[in-house]
């Protein structure tokens, strides 16, 4: 009986020790990310490298490159291996940047971090010498030969290279030409590719170029609201009955603070364009990197000024509608409640001041506590701005709160001014307290002594005395005066 229950527990420990081993030996195959810098001593000819290896996983993503000061970045390129030794599969993949020196001289590679799957991965830098021109290879050297030349041909000849027209552009565009004083618009700055484009290219250092063109573009008589756009990523639009790729560098909304024409000069940006080879073979080198600037067209942005208005400078401009919300209809005098005046829809929610509140004293009526929400999607600026009001009834009666809660602006579907009223009728009963609000105002020690004072008048000549002491005191004070000064 005995050995029948030990049984089952030694092959419980077997499985055990089993699954121990396979979760260390995947444990030791685990992903492994790490950075190789190249040779610290090159020919001005040769390129100096940084690469990105991920042992035992794949290369999902990566961070920028760092720049050093007199290299340039020129091409990179990507690799991947599978070995499969006693059994055990490992598998590495990598990717390459190659910088080349402007002039020969010493440099130095700061340390520097790259976020690579996720992880932050440094690497400690590097003093990078560069001599003269290097012949890396002798062709009539016959250990130097390359067994692929012999089979595939003569490789030392000069690849020719093509410079193949593009089929795209830079545009700034504006969703209007004319808006009024306040009034927003969306302005996109982009890169249109057709899909049936030949020519390869790529983004070159957008943020820092994107730096600049700000600098150009951004108006100073405009309230903005910048779309943050963090990714350049591809969305499908159709130009002139054509299928283009647009790429979207800037997006911002802009509400003139004025009635000057807004203007937006050309702009340039730069792109990685490549040649392409017009012999292209499997072993060499089928494209060359080189750049070309884009520019944009100038665009102007008419500003109107509002119609006639009294308060025209103050009031808000948008396509805006009411959302109200209150405790109860029905209330009692001296019973507090909560009352939300809410302003929803699109235009610059961040501009929108308060309600106005009627007045008198039918409802004591505090300030509000304000929130606000603002959404920016859909090439728009749209969202919500709640005012919470905390009110007490004073008086008994049927009262309609459109008197008393309104809220004006220019209405940009309808071209004129417009009005959002609240709609709510609320009941009101109890008893009168504005009688007692009145009591409740404390109006001093001072009208409290009126009742208990007499009012006939009184002579002053009773109190001479407190005259001629005041009077001596001030003689005194003086004769002290002189005697100090005359004495100095």
């Amino acid at each position: 009986m005995q050995t029948s229950y030990n049984r089952p527990s030694r092959l419980i420990r077997i499985l055990v020790t089993l699954m121990l081993a396979f979760c260390l030996t995947a444990a030791a195959r685990a992903q492994e990310i790490r950075i190789d810098l190249g040779q610290g001593q090159i020919g001005i000819n040769q390129p100096f490298t940084i690469t990105i290896i991920v042992e035992n996983g794949n290369l999902k993503s990566y961070g920028t490159f760092p720049e050093i000061r007199g290299f340039y970045k020129r091409g990179t390129s990507s690799s991947s291996s599978t070995n499969i030794i006693n059994g055990k599969i490992s598998s590495s993949q990598s990717i390459t940047q190659n910088y080349f020196a402007e002039t020969q001289g010493e440099f130095s590679l700061e340390p520097f971090t790259m976020k690579v799957n996720d992880q932050d991965i440094s690497s400690p830098g590097i003093t990078i010498k560069v001599g003269a021109p290097v012949q890396q290879r002798n062709p009539f050297d016959p250990f130097d030969a390359n067994p692929f030349e012999d089979l595939l041909g003569d490789q030392q000849r000069p690849q020719e290279f093509l410079d193949i027209k593009e089929d795209a552009f830079l545009a700034l565009t504006t969703d209007k030409d004319q808006v009024y004083v306040g009034e927003g618009f969306t302005l996109i700055l982009a890169f249109y590719i057709a899909e049936n484009n030949k020519a390869p290219m790529q983004f070159y250092d957008p943020a820092r170029q994107l730096g600049e063109i700000l600098k150009k573009i951004k108006p100073a008589n405009c309230w903005e609201e910048n779309f943050n756009i963090e990714n350049i990523a591809p969305e499908r639009v159709t130009v002139n009955g054509q299928p283009y790729s647009r790429y979207k560098i800037y997006e911002a909304a802009y509400y003139p603070l004025n009635a000057d024409t807004i203007r937006f000069p050309p702009v340039p940006f730069k792109m990685i364009k490549y040649k392409v080879a017009r012999n292209p073979s499997f072993f060499g080198r089928n494209r060359l990197e080189d750049y070309k600037t884009f520019y944009t067209k100038p665009k102007a942005v008419i500003v109107r000024q509002l119609p006639p208005f009294p308060s025209r400078d103050a009031v808000a401009i948008g396509n805006y509608r009411l959302s109200e919300k209150i405790e109860s209809t029905t209330l009692a005098t001296g019973q507090s409640f909560n009352y939300e005046f809410t302003i929803q829809g699109e235009g610059n929610i961040a501009a929108i001041g308060e309600p106005s509140t009627g007045t008198g004293n039918i409802f004591e009526i505090y300030p509000p506590n304000v929130r606000q929400n603002i959404n920016r999607s859909g090439d728009r600026v749209s969202g919500t701005k709640s005012f919470s009001y905390y009110m007490i009834p004073n008086e008994p009666g049927t009262f309609n709160l459109g008197n008393y809660f309104t809220w004006i602006f220019f209405n940009t579907g309808k071209k004129q001014y417009d009005t959002l009223r609240s709609e709510i009728m609320v009941i009101v009963t109890g008893e009168s307290k504005k009688n007692e609000q009145i009591s409740a105002n404390d109006v001093g020690s001072f009208y409290d002594q009126i009742e208990i004072e007499s009012n006939e008048l009184a002579s002053l000549r009773g109190h001479q005395w407190v005259r001629y002491a005041v009077n001596l005191f001030v003689v005194i004070m003086l004769g002290v005066s002189i005697y100090i000064i005359f004495k100095k």
